[in-house]
């Protein structure tokens, strides 16, 4: 895999990481244990097994970092239209995580197909 592809695909999940940290911070109190953490969760497992597979470099355990991780960014995916529907993230937001989601999901998707 090119470095640049690696280095773009980290940014953007970066970016969608931080967004939902950011985002998730006004969602209500009694989600603190609940939908908020298991956002936050999800979110980061995108990042940390991207980052932990793409370390490895042996094919077959990179492809099952990738799997995971775009496992994990679907999950967050549901749960940020699920919060955009109790009313804790605006359109803006939501939007804005969905098309970075989006992003991410092509790349890796992409890494999937390429491995095959």
């Amino acid at each position: 895999m090119e470095k640049s592809y690696n280095e773009r695909l980290k940014k953007l999940i970066n970016q969608y990481v931080h967004k939902v940290y950011d985002y998730s911070v006004n969602f209500p109190k009694n989600e603190v244990f609940g939908l908020t953490s298991q956002l936050k969760r999800s979110a980061m497992s995108v990042a940390l097994n991207y980052v932990e597979g793409y370390a490895r470099r042996r094919k077959l355990v990179f492809k099952n970092f990738i799997e995971i991780s775009y496992g994990s960014l679907k999950e967050s995916v549901y749960l940020v239209e699920f919060s955009y529907n109790r009313k804790y993230l605006n359109i803006n937001q939501y939007k804005e995580l969905n098309n970075l989601a989006e992003e991410v999901a092509k790349m890796l998707w992409g890494i999937m197909d390429k491995l095959d």
